[in-house]
């Protein structure tokens, strides 16, 4: 699924360092939770029983029961950047798991800070653990972990769920959609990688099977790499009926993730204000 970075991509992970201490600890400051439900979050570490074996997972939610998230996290896997993302999205009224993904073969985190796939050490050890994730595995993940949010009392039933993914947790967010559409309500992806391909399982072609409304903020550079992709996205998501913002961002790939060099604070608060939209109308109205 993430076998290989083009020139771009990989200037978007590298030298994590140079990212600056100053500007990360700004960056977090701009992120901490300020939502009407940030006072009375409850945060844990839970494990998920799936057919392969135990994910490890964050879970924060506010004190009532909330609208339920899965968030996929993007090549370097469950990390504080993430579960920041988290928080934050809790603080605004959602019962909210980060996953790790590379639960088969390791225990978050599979990184350490100031790790950059210049590293040759630390590009094929992340490689390695993306490399068996399929659209099969993502799949029979999906079912496992929202019928374990569907069981916790910090998640409404009544409400759908959304989904969001992050670089190659952008087809995740697809796959899963499919998988469980009677309770998937929203699918939104942030410079995912691999929407569309020529494969059998490319993740465009679960479109028809899903009733998710989605957001699918592309990055400038993906763009100019695959200019199709996003029409295709547009054709499905509209043969399927199914309400779709699908818009390439002035940002490169992996602006919003917190701890990448290529952090884009005014566009990624672009995203962020998409996709609580997107939340709005799907998952509580």
């Amino acid at each position: 699924m993430c076998d290989e970075l083009t020139d771009q991509e990989t200037e978007a992970f590298l030298s994590r360092r140079r990212f600056g201490a100053l500007a990360a600890a700004s960056a977090a400051a701009s992120l901490l939770p300020a939502g009407a439900f940030a006072a009375e979050l409850t945060e844990s570490e839970v494990e998920v029983t799936t057919p392969d074996g135990t994910v490890d997972a964050y879970f924060v939610h506010p004190a009532s029961a909330a609208p339920a998230v899965l968030l996929w996290p993007d090549i370097f896997g469950l990390r504080p950047a993430m579960r920041t993302l988290g928080k934050r999205l809790a603080a605004e009224g959602y019962a909210v798991l980060v996953v790790n993904p590379y639960y088969r073969q390791a225990k978050a985190p599979v990184v350490a800070e100031g790790d950059s796939l210049k590293d040759p050490t630390v590009r094929d050890k992340v490689f390695g653990l993306a490399g068996p994730l399929t659209a099969e595995t993502t799949r029979r993940d999906a079912k496992a972990i929202i019928a374990w949010l569907d069981a916790q009392a910090a998640v409404d039933k009544a409400r759908g769920i959304g989904t969001q993914g992050y670089c190659m947790g952008g087809p995740m967010v697809l796959w899963s959609a499919a998988e469980v559409p009677n309770r998937i309500a929203a699918a939104a992806t942030f410079h995912g990688g691999g929407l569309v391909t020529d494969e059998a399982d490319s993740p465009h072609l679960g479109i028809p099977k899903m009733k998710a409304q989605a957001l699918i903020a592309v990055a400038k550079n993906d763009d100019e790499r695959e200019p199709e992709a996003k029409n295709v996205l547009k054709q499905a998501f509209a043969k399927a009926a199914l309400p779709a913002e699908i818009e390439v961002y002035e940002a490169m790939h992996g602006w919003c993730a917190l701890d990448f060099p290529v952090y884009d604070e005014a566009q990624a608060t672009k995203a962020w204000s998409r996709l609580l939209a997107l939340y709005d109308k799907a998952l509580r109205a």
